[in-house]
């Protein structure tokens, strides 16, 4: 159940595809580099082996409790927790005028990931906290910044967001939390429900962000607001008062991440402030969703890592057949073995180019050309999000078969990843919702625009391939085919679409993987290219660039192909999808 934080590859795709240097000239960050980013990238993947990952299956087995008292963290998840704190952890990329150190998203992304994977139910917390402190930053008025940014900043006070209602689930229109004006502040009452780290004893205060209704507030979407409703009430100084009328009824039992608490919270009148205008709760919260969807691609990868290196190591100990001179052949030499892990080792690398690549343009769409650069991070957050978490299940569960019988056994730990991976499919909005907000939001509203853009630049690689006379013929062929599906299903998107209303929503998931795939597949085939530059006029070291070569060529050669049948099955429409009654089912 050990952990180590793949250093190398992490700073191959920031030296090489992110070109880190490069973006931080871009946003005048004069004293950060490269450099920079890996001793940073060091010093977390210590503290994530060293002090994180060892209480990820104590987590598991403890889970988190609740009582009078309220909720109890896993035992050690404090100290841990101020371990992150006191380090500055929490800090990298927050605002620097509430004490953050304002370094670039795409490295607070990579820093995520460490620990992500060495303990997917702690890292949830800070996690959350970022995203709070992300859609206050950029909604808050002066005295909200002042008084929560600076303690959320340090790990003081830590944050959440409370949208799920149990009889709204996603359909946020139906949320009826109340908010009535009372005075400066407001009384917030009602109930959420899945609300991740909703409660805990680990720091003096919690800060809640909680959609609500006003009185006069117009139906559905258009009338909800978000207000911060901490746990302990704060004076004007930003002082802790007397406990807010908030409180966690009960935590769910789950099927896995069981060292995070998910809480049912109550509001009965507790004072509320609300962030920026009436009736635009809903934006300001996807400051906060969009991160956090974003982050939760990176946990697909981050399960999908810690279940690669634990397969690795159990087939390279576990001896089965004999060779002809008597000795015990360690599983890894069987093909079908090795099969799973180049499985394994080139979606991780995948999912870690294209997160990191994903981070980065939410950091260019604060350079020139905002508006092109915004429009690149909305059209990969679903696919960061959708991708990445399904894929994660297949390499998690991939692990469980490397393992053999002694996978289904909850001993080895190779069973917990895939439950812990159960979850992301699911939560900031499932599977389904990324692909409907993929093929409706980020490409027909835009004519397909965006993601025209995105593939012209995935021509731009083929091209590139093609000019270097690049060794591997096939990876350049299967990259072109896959190429070719993607133009051929953005061209049924936007045509059938038009003539039947359920096409979009029948063929979005395999729109969603498609393009996951396609994604993958072009940032592998640039790093395969990249590394191939490389060996003939870099000192860095010649067998990783040469593995990057060959992992780069197992994703194109055997997991690129799925394009060709998601393509199909968005060209069989959807007929045989809405054919039957409900009866019939």
């Amino acid at each position: 159940m050990s952990y180590t934080h793949p250093q190398q590859d992490a700073a191959f795709v920031l030296r090489h595809l992110i070109q880190f240097d490069d973006l931080c000239s871009q946003l005048n960050l004069q004293e950060v580099n490269a450099e920079l980013a890996l001793t940073v990238l060091e010093e977390a993947g210590k503290l994530g082996a060293d002090v994180i990952a060892p209480l990820n299956r104590e987590g598991d087995l403890q889970g988190a409790s609740i009582d009078e008292q309220g909720v109890h963290e896993v035992k050690n998840f404090k100290a841990a927790y101020w371990q992150l704190a006191e380090g500055g952890w929490l800090s990298l990329t927050a605002d620097e005028n509430y004490g953050g150190q304002g370094l670039p998203n795409v490295l607070g992304t990579a820093v995520n990931e460490i620990w992500q994977s060495a303990n997917l139910a702690f890292a949830l917390c800070p996690l959350l906290s970022v995203g709070a402190m992300a859609s206050i930053s950029h909604h808050g008025s002066d005295w909200l910044k002042q008084t929560f940014l600076p303690r959320m900043t340090s790990g003081e006070w830590t944050g959440t967001m409370n949208l799920t209602e149990s009889d709204a689930g996603s359909d946020l229109a139906a949320v009826k939390t109340r908010a009535v004006p009372d005075g400066d502040a407001y009384k917030i009452t009602g109930q959420k429900i899945f609300i991740t780290w909703g409660d805990h004893q680990m720091t003096e205060n919690i800060v809640h962000l909680v959609l609500a209704r006003l009185p006069d507030a117009p139906a559905g979407v258009k009338g909800i607001s978000l207000f911060i409703v901490p746990k302990f009430n704060v004076d004007a100084a930003g002082t802790i008062t007397d406990r807010n009328a908030v409180n966690c009824l009960s935590i769910e039992h789950k099927l896995g991440i069981h060292g995070s608490p998910t809480c049912v919270m109550e509001f009965k009148d507790a004072t509320g402030y609300l962030v920026g205008e009436a009736n635009k709760g809903l934006m300001y919260m996807f400051t906060m969703m969009n991160h956090a969807r974003q982050a939760v691609g990176v946990q697909g990868l981050s399960i999908s890592e810690r279940a690669y290196q634990q397969a690795v190591q159990y087939a390279k100990d576990r001896l089965q057949g004999t060779r002809r001179d008597g000795s015990r052949i360690p599983i890894i030499e069987h093909p079908d073995v090795r099969r799973m892990l180049m499985s394994m080792k080139s979606s991780t690398e995948a999912m870690r180019a294209l997160a990191l690549t994903a981070a980065a343009e939410m950091d260019r769409a604060h350079c020139d050309n905002a508006a092109e650069h915004n429009a690149r991070v909305e059209l990969f957050t679903p696919i960061v999000k959708g991708w990445c978490t399904e894929l994660s299940l297949e390499m998690t569960s991939l692990n469980v078969q490397v393992h053999g019988g002694m996978g289904f056994i909850e001993e080895t730990g190779a069973a917990q990843h895939y439950r812990d991976a159960r979850i992301l499919t699911i939560y900031e909005g499932t599977s389904g919702i990324q692909a409907l907000d993929l093929v409706g939001r980020k490409t027909l509203m835009d004519g397909g625009k965006a993601l025209n853009n995105l593939l012209n630049e995935i021509q731009g690689i083929v091209d590139a391939l093609e000019a270097s006379h690049y060794p591997e013929a096939s990876l350049t062929h299967e990259l072109t085919k896959a190429l070719a599906a993607g133009r051929q299903a953005l061209d049924l998107l936007l045509t059938r679409s038009q003539q039947d209303e359920h096409f979009a929503g029948s063929v979005s998931y395999s729109f969603m993987m498609l393009m996951g795939y396609l994604c993958g597949g072009w940032l592998m085939a640039k790093s395969a290219l990249k590394a191939h530059e490389l060996m003939s006029h870099s000192d860095e070291d010649g067998k990783f660039l040469v593995a990057k070569q060959v992992t780069a060529r197992f994703f194109c050669e055997q997991l690129l192909p799925r394009t060709a049948s998601y393509l199909s099955a968005i060209e069989s429409g959807s007929a045989c999808t809405m054919a039957l009654s409900n009866e019939q089912f």
